[in-house]
């Protein structure tokens, strides 16, 4: 079993910015990638970015258009995705995810199919 702890978040105006954390904790052993997806109740749920533990690939949201990046610490287990020029539309309950499964280079987000799950931390841009 692994364990997903979130920190970061919360209110921010438009134009700002923000950092997410999570680390994992547990079975992590067999994590090949960990990442951030989002949802928000007028959404389904979406990828937001990811990275590989080993070799640290990253994949990214087309949507987000260069203004959030996500980085692993030395310890490969703890990952951080710093929000920039964020909107209304970031809006959302982001959610720490990990997974075991390596997707091909050209596998969009959408593909992905974690399996462990943080419990999420609320983003809110507005003025």
């Amino acid at each position: 079993q692994v364990l997903l702890e979130e920190s970061g978040g919360g209110s921010v105006q438009p134009g700002g910015s923000l950092r997410l954390s999570c680390a994992a904790s547990g079975d992590t052993y067999n994590l090949n990638y960990m990442g951030w997806f989002r949802q928000t109740p007028e959404k389904e749920r979406e990828g937001v970015a990811i990275v590989y533990s080993i070799g640290g690939r990253t994949v990214y949201a087309d949507t987000l258009q260069g203004r959030f990046t996500i980085s692993q610490a030395s310890g490969k287990y703890t990952v951080s995705l710093q929000m920039s020029s964020l909107k209304p539309e970031d809006t959302a309950m982001y959610y720490c995810a990990a997974g075991t499964t390596v997707y091909a280079t050209w596998a969009p987000l959408s593909a992905y199919s974690p399996k462990y799950w943080g419990q999420g931390t609320q983003v809110t841009v507005s003025s």
